[in-house]
């Protein structure tokens, strides 16, 4: 299993006298008693103060570290995690759960002199139950990659690819959506149990007893999209798929992107659900795929009979487009998650930061030109474009992308 890495590293010799001192040994002593490891060496501490933040990118480029966690804990188990929190607490620590840290908005950095807490080492697949189609696992696991553990006893089933990148843990906390949303659902459509630890230690069994029920308020509802706050996710039951045996592409073109977002729109309405479908600007088009156009790419993955008939709808609602080359497809599938161009960006001065936003199909037009025209407005702004990402019955995700050159730069 193999730990993401950061778009770019502190340079050579940046820590010196300015590091602010690690936790007191008094509090480093009761990891110690508890037998969880943790480290407090500068690297570990400022690698830990980070995320894929594009703001700290550039700060890490310049060798700035803007918050030193006190220490770094590594706990196995939910118990560990347990501990640690109950420590916290004795002393009025900030703690911060941290994965494979892909946010792009901060919320993985620890505090000054907090506790970053790194769940990666949970990272064993518990168990399968190939009749239900669930497995369990430990929050730090990344993707069905991950080898499956002694006590899986795992059968066949996987996790859809939608789930591939990041950490379950992740996944929930910030209640993420796979590329291949649209065909498997977002985390909150999969999660059918979790174990929660509470600040104070004390743990949570939630959910477990089917996929639906009427037992009054859904506390699973809480911790999913609480990135943290209320309590450390540390295992999880989720719904798995067996891997797709059939498999159709097609890309086209549009003359705007208003006309794009209405056929997306007349797709999803006619109860078509492919699991890609994205549309790209202008700007992202020529960028992405070297086409003067607007381009949609299409994938759907299942059963042949499903996909058939839903790459007909797609067809049909996309007759008055042009059919562009399906290898878009596979262009997109290669460069999806390439992140390698930020780091050399932040470092000749430009800023690029992302967006998205979701509204119903009648906001999403306007929403569009309203949206562009502010960024456009921004002093030092050189591009600002939009895809769709993500598509349902009713509404969208529009993800915006804007690059510019701040003032005195």
């Amino acid at each position: 299993m193999t730990k993401p890495t950061m778009p770019n590293d502190f340079p050579p010799s940046t820590f010196g006298a300015n590091v602010p001192a690690p936790l007191a040994p008094d509090v480093l002593a009761e990891f110690d008693a508890a037998l969880i490891g943790y480290e407090i060496a500068d690297f570990e501490r400022a690698d830990h103060g980070r995320d894929w933040w594009p703001l700290s990118i550039g700060l890490a480029s310049r060798g700035r570290v803007p918050h030193w966690p006190g220490v770094v804990v590594f706990p196995t188990n939910t118990e560990q995690v347990r501990t640690v929190l109950r420590i916290a607490s004795v002393h009025h620590l900030p703690v911060t759960a941290q994965g494979g840290r892909s946010g792009v908005l901060g919320g993985a950095v620890a505090p000054e002199g907090g506790i970053a807490l790194d769940m990666t080492r949970l990272n064993a697949i518990i168990g399968f139950d190939d009749v239900s189609g669930t497995v369990r696992v430990e929050a730090g696991v990344f993707g069905p990659s991950s080898k499956p553990s002694s006590r899986s006893g795992a059968g066949r089933s996987s996790l859809p690819s939608v789930l591939r990148p990041g950490d379950g843990g992740g996944w929930i906390a910030c209640r993420g959506a796979g590329q291949l949303s649209n065909r498997y659902g977002k985390i909150e459509d999969i999660v059918r149990a979790l174990t929660v630890v509470l600040a104070n230690g004390d743990v949570l069994e939630l959910g477990g007893r089917g996929p639906r029920q009427a037992v009054g308020p859904d506390l699973m509802a809480l911790f999913v999209g609480s990135e943290g706050t209320l309590g450390i996710i540390t295992e999880a039951t989720l719904v798995t798929r067996r891997l797709a045996t059939y498999e159709r592409r097609a890309a086209y073109g549009f003359k705007s992107f208003e006309q794009g977002l209405d056929a997306c729109r007349r797709i999803l309405q006619r109860d078509a659900s492919p699991a890609v479908l994205r549309l790209y600007d202008e700007v992202e088009s020529a960028r992405n795929f070297d086409v003067a156009t607007c381009a949609l790419v299409v994938l759907d993955e299942g059963q042949h009979d499903f996909v058939e008939a839903t790459m007909r709808i797609v067809g049909e609602e996309c007759a008055t487009a042009k059919e562009l080359d399906a290898g878009l497809v596979a262009k997109w599938l290669e460069h999806r998650n390439d992140v390698s161009a930020l780091a050399p960006l932040w470092e000749h001065g430009l800023v690029v930061d992302t967006l998205e936003v979701s509204g119903p199909w009648a906001t999403l037009a306007p929403m569009h030109r309203a949206v562009t025209a502010a960024l456009s407005a921004v002093e030092g702004l050189i591009v600002a474009s939009v895809h769709q990402s993500h598509a349902y019955c009713d509404g969208a995700c529009l993800y915006f992308t804007f690059a510019g050159r701040p003032r005195g730069r």
